[in-house]
Parts: structure tokens; C-alpha cells; sequence
């Protein structure tokens, strides 16, 4: 079990998108018995195969420890009704994106409460269903669960779950939840289809033009239309305030747009919300040095270079290649802490790499 200490032996999981598989794949990982259920066929039977064929698929399986629910929010109630039919001395737990809803809903059926773990896995991709499924795509992140009247095998079950996962476990109450994700997650989707929606009568010369801010301010806006159509309009009261605000700010950016006071003060204001966004695994924000690299267009260069890094013992944080096929060079740009970029620089130098001086 990879060090984890685990009493689950057993995990049902309705719904084979991208949630639901990647959970059975990082289960799978740990030796867990995983059944895939969906109503739609063909993506269990592709969940079931990306698992190596060991994931069962039929009604009649052994006991059963922990029943997750992925399917959208919508659909909850009806398969609730259903699975507990078939699981009555199961946990159960769902990963829908607004937590509020499905705790109500549950509240009005034949399941006890106390036995339900509204929980959400802040983690995604633009590209949805089985096929982008992934095993480490919950690995560092944040996965909100509410333990509010659940009980304590269930919360044990539901936070090992977690726990194999990769995910950092984070106790928030539903409606305080609902609150955050819609200026954490909903918004940010909001935007980003708005300003995509604005590329659908562009000149096809001038989208020629664009580039990395445009392609990164715009990725999510490729999310399911259908899901994502649930998601804002089930957050609607959380969200529409955010929204209000946003305008707000639309327009007195429209009206001062020749003001070079406002537009700083306005530039600003984006460098100091961007700075309270969290670090890796929910802690305290992090400002990297970045330590440029240029190596030869050879095979094994990279490789290399993180090996030099290895041997620095140093712990590289992101990076970016810049790289045309026409040139003999790569720019490599290494994002690091204080220290261990000032580390790396002198180790790299002593080696004999093209390594130019740390910038913030």
C-alpha cells in the first residue's frame, strides 16, 4: 500500500469520467478491488480496461467499503436510491463540485446522513471522460470533504480514500465551500469562456498573432459544456455577487482606460490578488528565482541537466523550454528558491554549462 495503512479493501465507483476513473486508477495503484459502474457502457468498459481488466463491473461483488458517487450533481438522488438498495452497510461519498446540493439531496433519502461524505477533489482537466483519465491527477491537491454529523468509520474510510489518492484533505463546511469554489474554480471558468467566446468572430490573421497569455487565459473554456452549464447554474447564488464585482471592475476599467494612474493602480490590484493564491498543497504562496539554461539540441540534454540538479541536491518547482526547430539551442528556464538557484548556478557553472544569472 505504498505506506499508507488502509482498511479498504473493496471500492464501488458510479461514474466513469475523469474524476471517477482517475480515483479507480490511484486505487487500483494501492491494491484496492475497484468496480466501475456507468450507464454509459463504453466508458466503463474503456475505465475497466485502463485498469488492466481488473476492475469488475457486474451488481454482484463482495462487501463493498466505500461507494463513491461521480456522477453530476443532477443525477445524485437517482443513483443514491439505487446504490444504497444494493449497498445498505456501505460508505458512501461523492466528489460533485458544489457540496451543499448533494448534502440536502441526501438528506431527503433512505441513506443516513451520517454514513454520506460530501467531499470535492480540487483537481481537473479541460478534456473530460475515461480517456483523460489519470492515476496521479489528484496527487498535491486539495480535496475538500465536510465531516459535519458523519460517523467515524465513514470519515475514516472517506479520508484513507484521500489519502491513496495523493490528496491533501481539507474540513470545510458545505456552504462556506460553495462560497470558495465559486471564486476559486467557477469564476476563473466564467472568465475564461467569456473572453474565448470573444475569439469566434475574430480574423483568422489575427488569432496567427496569438500566444501563450491568450492559449493559457483561455484552456479551461475547452470544459464540457454540459457539465460545466450544471456547475455554474447550481452555484448560482454564490456566484452571481462574484460576477457583479467583476463588472463592476469591467466597467471602470472601460472608463479610465487613458487614466496611466488608474491603469497602474489596476495592474497592481492583478499582481496583489495573484500573490495570495496558496503554494503546492494548500501552503503559504512562494516567490521563485529563475535560473536560465541554455543547452544544445542533442538528445539527452535534459535529462542531464536534471541530473546536475540531482547531484546539487537542489528541488526544481517548474520550468519552461523554449525551443524553434530551426535553432542549434534550447532556452531551458528553471524555477527554484533563492537558495537553490544561487546552488544550482555555481554547480552548473563549475560544469561547464550555459547558465546565466538567477532573476526574480
Amino acid at each position: 500500500m505504498s505506506g499508507i495503512d488502509s482498511s479498504l479493501k473493496h471500492v464501488r465507483i458510479v461514474g466513469s469520467g475523469l474524476i471517477g476513473s482517475s480515483i479507480g486508477l490511484a486505487l487500483r495503484s494501492h491494491g484496492v478491488s475497484v468496480t466501475m459502474v456507468d450507464i454509459d457502457r463504453a466508458a466503463q468498459a474503456l475505465a475497466v480496461d485502463l485498469m488492466g481488466g481488473s476492475a469488475a463491473s457486474g451488481d454482484k461483488e463482495d462487501q463493498v467499503d466505500l461507494v463513491v458517487i461521480a456522477v453530476p450533481a443532477s443525477s445524485l438522488v437517482e443513483v443514491i436510491e439505487s446504490e444504497f438498495a444494493l449497498n445498505l452497510n456501505s460508505t458512501f461519498m461523492d466528489v460533485a463540485s458544489i457540496k451543499s446540493k448533494p448534502k440536502n439531496d441526501v438528506s431527503k433519502s433512505d441513506l443516513p446522513l451520517s454514513r454520506f461524505l460530501p467531499s470535492h477533489p480540487m483537481a481537473g482537466r479541460e478534456i473530460g471522460g475515461p480517456e483523460s483519465a489519470r492515476g496521479d491527477l489528484f496527487q498535491g491537491c486539495i480535496w475538500a470533504y465536510d465531516p459535519m454529523g458523519v460517523e467515524e468509520k465513514s470519515l475514516t474510510l472517506g479520508l484513507e480514500l484521500i489519502a491513496l489518492c495523493g490528496a491533501t484533505a481539507l474540513p470545510i463546511d458545505s456552504s462556506e465551500h460553495d462560497q470558495a469554489v465559486a471564486l476559486a474554480s467557477h469564476l476563473p471558468q466564467a472568465v475564461s469562456t467569456l473572453l474565448a467566446r470573444q475569439l469566434m468572430g475574430a480574423k483568422d490573421t489575427h488569432l496567427e498573432l496569438a500566444g501563450g497569455g491568450l492559449r493559457d487565459t483561455t484552456r479551461i473554456a475547452a470544459s464540457s459544456p454540459a457539465l460545466w452549464s450544471e456547475i455554474l447554474g447550481s452555484n448560482a447564488t454564490a456566484l452571481r455577487p462574484l460576477l457583479l464585482n467583476l463588472q463592476k471592475d469591467l466597467s471602470a476599467l472601460i472608463e479610465n482606460l487613458e487614466d496611466p494612474s488608474f491603469l497602474t493602480s489596476f495592474m497592481e490590484g492583478g499582481n496583489q490578488g495573484r500573490a495570495r493564491i496558496p503554494g503546492k498543497h494548500g501552503g503559504a504562496s512562494r516567490s521563485y528565482t529563475y535560473l536560465p539554461v541554455v543547452i544544445e539540441d542533442k538528445p539527452g540534454q535534459l535529462a542531464a541537466l536534471f541530473e546536475e540538479c540531482a547531484q546539487a541536491g537542489v528541488n526544481v518547482e517548474d520550468l519552461t523550454i523554449e525551443h524553434s526547430p530551426e535553432q542549434f539551442t534550447g532556452l531551458i528556464t528553471l524555477a527554484l528558491s533563492h537558495d537553490d538557484a544561487a546552488k544550482l548556478f555555481s554547480h552548473l557553472e563549475r560544469n561547464g554549462w550555459k547558465v546565466h544569472a538567477p532573476r526574480k
